[in-house]
Order: C-alpha cells, then structure tokens, then sequence
C-alpha cells in the first residue's frame, strides 16, 4: 500500500514550474518515521524523480495540541536557510487536512539510532562530526538562530556518512541585543545558563547554548552515555545545583586534544565556552582540519552506514498500514468524498467554532514554498545547464519545557529496491 514503487512513466504526468508543488506531484513511496503530531515518509517528485522525505502534520491535531505556531516558526526559518550540513526544506504545501514540508532525504539515518545500533564511534569519526556541526551552527549565528535542541537524534547522515543539522521547530531568531528567555529543549542535552535563566531570571542566553549541546552529543558519541546523568523528570532547581557540584569524567583513553576539546565545549560559563568557528578553528586539536575541503564535503567521514540496511524501526510502515485511521495513501479519495458529503452537522458548537476558526486561520495564513522554482526564477538558465540544488538536495519563543526525545521527527530512511535513484 505504500511502497508503490511501481509506476509506469508512460503515466508520469509533467508538472510546469510555474505551477505551486501540491500532494499529487509527489508519489509516496514508505512511511519511515513518526512524531507527536506529524509524520514522515519518502517520496519522489513525479517529473522530476528526485527523492525527499516529506512531514506532514495533521492540522486539528496541531490545533488541539497548541502546536501551530511551532510548525509555523519552523517554515518562517527553514525558508530563509540553505546550507550543506542542514536538512534543508525544498517545498511546503497544505491541504484540507494536513501540511507539509519537503526537505532532503538522508539516507544514512540519524545518530541516535546508530548508538542504539551499538555502533562505537571513533574520534576521527566524532571530530569530523564536531567540525561539520560547527559550520552548521556558525551558518545559522549569521542568521540569528539558535536551534536549541541540538541532539543526536537530530542529525542525520547522508550515505557517505555526513553530518546534517535538522528539526528547528523549537528554534528561535533572536535580534540584535536580543537574549531568549524561554526553557526550551531536551533537559539532558540542555546549556546550564538556560535553567538559570528559569530559575533565577537574569539576562537569558543566547547562541553558546547550541554549542554546549553539540559538546553533549559529541561524548555521548564517543563514551555511549551523556557528561551528566540528567533525565526529563529532573527539577530544574536540582539541575542548576548539579552543574556546580558536578564535574564531568573523561575517559583515559581518549587523545588529550579531543579532552581539552569537549572541556571548551563542556565549559559552565557561557562566556568562557567554545561557541563559534573562529574558536573550533583555533584549536590546536583540528590545526590539520582543511576547511575548503571540509564545505564541499571532500573529507572521508570514518563512519560510512550500511547501505544495504534500513537506518530506523521498520514498524513505521506496518503503523501507517494497519493502524492509521487516515492513511496518507488514501488521501485523495477521502478528500473527494468529504467534499461532496452534505455537511449537516450542528457548527453552534463553541468547541467546533473555534476549531473552525483555527483551521481556517491555518489555511489562509500558511505559507507555500517553492526552492525549485525559486532557484530557477533566480537563474532563469539553470535548467539548460543541469544545475541542481545542493547535496540531497524546526518571534515567539516556547515559554514551557517540551519533552522532545520521541516527538521529533527523524528522517532515517531506506528507498524501496525498485524505486529510480535521486
């Protein structure tokens, strides 16, 4: 049902570019990973055969569950973005019941799964990692953007093993002077200075934060548990405290380079920590980094997955098939036969009003997107030429905690074997 791989071209309908990307331009090849609120699965561009993973999140469910200003935060930021080393969005789009936002198929599935895989990361891996990261990171302080929740589950590797940045739907655009406030993130993965700032006010935090995450990730990576033993039930109070009296322990077997690295990154002090390029190119640790070559990907990752596996929980499939009540492969049926039910249902309802009024608000106020035809409008010669984009080619700031360890979605994918190469 959702592996429809098979697909005679003499039926594959020619879309014009100048036209807006909708769900009928894309065939839905599997489903692959879920969320709180949305969901993923790979899909190929009918006329051009290109390959993306697309999310779509159900629009009464992210009205019922407070979550339309973050996926409406995420499209403002991801729209502005292109870099080598995010998941970059290529179209967003809506229909009667969904959204959606398709963005570049990472093949090689994310790092968490990979650690729950057991795989044992070397240090050459990790400091590769580290280095890609940081032009990442660097890319978006240019843009004014701290992405707060910067986690293993979060990057996700190409099939040369790659490292991509993805999930800014609880980023935030901070201004100049500006300072965020909010306490937002994934706790065990999450700067002291932002439980401060909860605690005690103060002046808030800013950009340092998604460095000390990066310092977080980069031991968990290495040792196969994080610097300090920090869960979701925790009190903020209790993790302010911890910090303090707290000191992390590295492992005698690693180089004193890559030690005094993540001491830097693992610094307390915002003001005394690596968070910026400039500070990862000064390390006497990563004098060897050749950076020209690094940005075009030219530097061999250590860690290569297998491509011959699927990279997530193949039960995602099974899910949308059997258990979905609104199965993604049935949606043009299902919206040509609500469109001409006679609707007699009572809308006196205060609940039903305003949840009327919410889905409208989403309809008329989404954003469509198009990076294809905007690259094209920008170099009108860009197709004579076969100029693709790059490689492969988530302000109002969240004032609760969420818990994101399973809410995110994580692009980790394998195409079915008879579907065309992107």
């Amino acid at each position: 049902l959702i592996s429809a791989c098979s697909a005679s071209s003499s039926e594959k309908p020619v879309f014009s570019s100048c036209f807006s990307v909708n769900f009928d331009h894309f065939q839905i090849l599997r489903a692959i990973g879920k969320g709180s609120f949305g969901k993923v699965c790979i899909v190929q561009k009918r006329d051009t055969e290109k390959m993306y993973a697309m999310k779509y999140m159900n629009k009464q469910q992210c009205v019922e569950r407070d979550e339309v200003r973050n996926v409406f935060r995420e499209l403002e930021i991801l729209q502005d973005l292109e870099h080598v080393f995010l998941v970059n969005l290529w179209y967003s789009f809506q229909d009667e019941e969904d959204m959606f936002m398709v963005v570049d198929l990472l093949l090689g599935g994310d790092l968490r799964y990979h650690l729950q895989q057991n795989v044992q990361f070397t240090e050459e891996t990790v400091r590769l990692y580290i280095c890609e990261m940081a032009l990442a990171l660097d890319y978006l302080r240019s843009r004014r953007i701290i992405h707060r929740d910067v986690k293993p589950d979060n990057i996700l590797l190409d099939e040369q093993g790659h490292a991509h940045l993805s999930d800014f739907n609880i980023a935030t655009i901070i201004r100049d002077g500006e300072r965020a406030t909010a306490l937002a993130g994934t706790k065990p993965y999450m700067a002291p200075e932002i439980f401060h700032s909860f605690v005690s006010g103060g002046t808030g935090y800013s950009f340092e934060v998604d460095w000390w995450s990066m310092g977080v990730m980069a031991y968990e990576l290495l040792r196969g548990w994080k610097p300090y033993d920090i869960h979701s039930s925790n009190p903020v109070e209790s993790l302010v405290q911890l910090f303090s009296t707290v000191s992390v322990q590295y492992a005698p077997a690693w180089s004193q380079g890559m030690v005094r690295l993540l001491r830097k990154l693992l610094t307390v002090s915002p003001e005394h920590r690596f968070s910026s390029l400039t500070d990862i190119q000064a390390s006497p640790y990563l004098a060897d980094i050749l950076w020209d070559e690094l940005r075009q990907k030219k530097v061999e990752p250590g860690f290569v997955p297998n491509k011959g596996r699927l990279h997530c929980d193949p039960t995602f499939e099974l899910e949308e098939m059997i258990l979905e009540s609104r199965p993604l492969h049935k949606k043009k049926k299902r919206l040509a036969k609500n469109k001409s039910r006679d609707n007699s249902k009572d809308s006196s309802q205060s609940e039903n009003d305003y949840l009327q009024e919410c889905l409208e608000a989403i309809q008329q106020d989404f954003v469509i997107f198009n990076r294809e035809k905007l690259k094209r409008s920008q170099d009108p010669d860009a197709l004579g030429r076969g100029l693709s984009a790059p490689e492969a080619p988530e302000e109002a700031e969240l004032d609760t905690d969420p818990e994101l360890e399973s809410s995110h979605f994580h692009m980790c994918s394998s195409v079915c074997p008879s579907a065309g190469s992107s």
